[in-house]
């Protein structure tokens, strides 16, 4: 099992819906963030792709000398960026961090936001074309010459002079749950990444794309993109989900409603569905939680509960296929912190930082907490 945390380059804070306890996303506070991953025992982070975001490539570059081991989750957009130019991106990255570059394929399901970009096919047009972008791609970064005459994209004698870090190339992610997404999945990529739906919808997902994956002769992994509140108790983690909703009126949840509603992505209809814009029952399955989506576009569901429940919750998914888990949590350098030290010393992670040189907790009066034999043997408490 591997854990990525979230960079939120589109905005942090306590709450969701209101400037009320919000964060100036800076590059100071990434970088906290990104050296929190980097210490922490996450395998890397994701960085959001659109234009509600700063721009990925720029600010994963930027965080590479601030951090030693944590890899990048950097989205590439088929239509708006060309094949070639995205190779050369990844294979430069790659190679200036020795190999600490994935690429989250994103093909884009917010027609509003595509056409702002330039792009303005249809939902089965974009996926063609994504099959048509990764074709290109994964031949040119493993050092082809490539001649490719498709309906979208038309490449002659392309080449990559200077070759990716990793071979054949870093790991393909990509999210998508129409037939034609999982199509592009089965044939083209490392990770199909789903969002948080309860294990039954989850594994009928996993089941189509392993199918249809071995019928082109390929292996594929599977990861899942949620939220996490992670309390030390169960009602302490069900109060915190309250919290940050707290601030959310029936208008602004109908507004986002109403915005989320134009996407012609399956996975953002199949969000909405889990909720439809009901704040009164968002508990869909046991301890996966709505609440976020009731505003947020993507993924919108967490786990909630104590570390034990959590974790419970985790191996179930696990069970199914899942290996990798993509978490965030509001705000996030608080939330990783309280992830890695509630979360994971109960599960079996692939990465599991070793223990501090120097020994944790407070020293209190030259004697280190908890420290009973320490205090015994000092003779302090003994009047």
């Amino acid at each position: 099992m591997e854990v990525l945390w979230f960079l939120p380059t589109h905005g942090d804070g306590r709450y969701l819906g209101t400037s009320v306890g919000g964060r100036p996303i800076t590059y100071n506070y990434l970088r906290q963030i990104a050296q929190a991953v980097d210490e922490l025992g996450f395998s890397g982070a994701l960085l959001p792709t659109g234009r509600s975001c700063e721009d990925a490539w720029v600010v994963a570059s930027s965080l590479l000398a601030a951090t030693r081991q944590m890899k990048f989750l950097v989205a590439v957009r088929p239509g708006i960026v060309s094949p070639a130019a995205a190779a050369r991106m990844a294979a430069t990255f790659d190679r200036f961090s020795n190999g600490r570059l994935l690429i989250n394929v994103v093909t884009g399901g917010d027609p509003v936001e595509l056409a702002g970009d330039g792009l303005h096919l249809p939902h089965d047009d974009r996926y063609a074309l994504t099959h048509e972008f990764l074709t290109i791609w994964r031949s040119l970064v493993r050092g082809e010459q490539v001649n490719f005459q498709g309906q979208y994209l038309h490449v002659k004698e392309g080449r990559l002079l200077f070759p990716p870090f990793q071979k054949p190339y870093p790991p393909l992610y990509f999210g998508g749950s129409s037939d034609k997404a999982i199509k592009v999945a089965a044939e083209h990529v490392d990770v199909y990444l789903t969002w948080g739906e309860p294990p039954q919808q989850v594994a009928e997902k996993i089941r189509k794309v392993r199918a249809l994956a071995e019928a082109h002769g390929r292996t594929v992994r599977f990861g899942i993109r949620l939220h996490v509140i992670v309390r030390e108790t169960e009602r302490e983690a069900w109060d915190a989900a309250e919290q940050l909703i707290k601030h959310l009126d029936e208008e602004t949840i109908r507004t986002a409603q109403q915005a989320l509603a134009n996407y012609d992505s399956e996975g953002q209809k199949r969000m909405i569905r889990l909720h439809n814009g009901n704040r009164s029952d968002l508990e869909i399955s046991p301890n996966l939680w709505a609440g976020i989506g009731l505003v947020r576009g993507g993924a919108g569901t967490a786990l909630v509960g104590d570390p034990q429940t959590v974790a419970a919750r985790m191996l179930e998914y696990a069970e199914l296929g899942i290996e990798t888990f993509i978490f965030s949590g509001y705000p996030h350098l608080e939330e990783a912190y309280r992830v890695a030290e509630l979360l994971f010393p109960r599960l079996p992670l692939a990465n599991r930082t070793e223990a501090p040189n120097a020994p944790a907790g407070e020293v209190i009066g030259n004697y280190r907490f908890p420290a009973k034999k320490a205090l015994s043997e000092s003779g302090i408490g003994n009047g």
